[in-house]
């Protein structure tokens, strides 16, 4: 199936040392005749470039590119916009995260699942798989209920049109004619391209077959950020297409605000103290649960993990949001400066 198909795999990667070479092997593995790998490095500090080099001399259809902008919006698009030049044309481009790990089969059912939905982009579900004590406690928040909120592309069972998943295919021509990705988001940058790939008329494909484990954040402090990141992002991706949230993404915003008014109550009415200690406590339990049914001491902290993914994600939707009138300005700016 891939055999006649042009495309080009996009790693984009910072400090990735633990991953890199690892992810780069797996794809090199499937990767069809014609068909090359860019890793695009943001500046890394460890040992990732070093890693890559070493592999771009064992195997010339590796690429290493340089990203000045770090962000893996511009990485992906800094490629796609390479390859628009490109003296054969290449049809497919495929996003693949460093910090992953990818099946055998993963370019070839990409492109299948391409080639029978006759969509514009495939995207693919993603589980966490845990390394350490703490990732493992992660993972198991991530993949369960409370963790994911019903996220379509962390429950797929079965391949299907939907409105957003994790990116993994698109085709390169409708890419570009979109705009690609909006280099002015850190993060949440896949939704934002989602919505405006239906804007065009687009569609979008889970590949339910081909599932993407993730690597996640090893310490409580990393995750926090991480989650405040991703939902500050998904604020601004609000706040520029005027679009109401889900009431999935408002329940971590209701949770915040009843701890901080729980809180805040609490010298004056001791009951109002409950309403956190419940939030709180039902985490923790679930987290026992998940322990228990899982049989692994090491997910215990599971409850612990949301908490931290909940509250972090609310805080940054919330500064997102109070700040829209701003973002509209900086994006409307970004966007003039980009045009001129």
């Amino acid at each position: 199936m891939t055999s006649n198909c042009s495309l080009a795999v996009v790693v984009p990667a910072l400090n990735e040392e633990d991953h890199i070479g690892r992810c780069v092997l797996s794809l090199l593995a499937q990767l069809p005749e014609g068909g090359r790998i860019y890793v695009v490095d943001g500046g890394s500090r460890d040992r990732t470039r070093d890693i890559v080099e070493d592999l771009k001399r064992k195997d010339p259809r590796i690429v290493l590119l340089f990203n000045r902008y770090r962000l893996q919006s511009a990485a992906v698009n800094q490629v796609a916009q390479l390859l628009a030049t490109h003296p054969e044309p290449v049809e497919l481009l495929i996003r693949a995260d460093a910090h992953a790990a990818y099946p055998p089969d993963f370019i070839e059912l990409l492109v299948e699942a391409y080639r029978t939905s006759g969509a514009q982009s495939v995207v693919v579900p993603m589980t966490t798989v845990g390394e350490r004590e703490f990732q493992r406690a992660v993972a198991a928040a991530q993949n369960s209920l409370l963790g994911n909120g019903g996220s379509a592309h962390r429950r797929a069972t079965a391949s299907r049109f939907v409105d957003h998943g994790h990116h993994a295919l698109f085709n390169l021509s409708f890419f570009l004619n979109v705009g690609g990705y909006d280099e002015t988001f850190s993060h949440n940058e896949d939704f934002e391209l989602d919505h405006r790939i239906q804007l065009a008329g687009g569609q979008i494909w889970m590949c339910a077959e081909a599932v993407v484990e993730y690597v996640p954040r090893a310490t409580p402090g990393a995750l926090a950020q991480q989650y405040y990141r991703h939902g500050f992002g998904r604020g601004r991706t609000i706040a520029k297409h005027r679009l109401s949230p889900k009431l999935r993404q408002l329940l971590p915003v209701m949770a915040l605000a009843s701890c901080v008014l729980g809180l805040a109550a609490a010298p004056v009415f001791w009951q109002a103290a409950l309403i956190p200690a419940m939030y709180i406590a039902s985490c923790m339990a679930w987290g026992i649960v998940l322990s228990i049914r899982h049989q692994d001491k090491d997910i215990l902290s599971s409850g612990f993990a949301a908490v931290i993914m909940h509250l972090s994600w609310a805080l940054g939707l919330i500064h997102s949001i109070m700040r829209a009138p701003v973002i509209r300005e900086q994006l409307a700016s970004a966007q003039t400066h980009r045009r001129s």
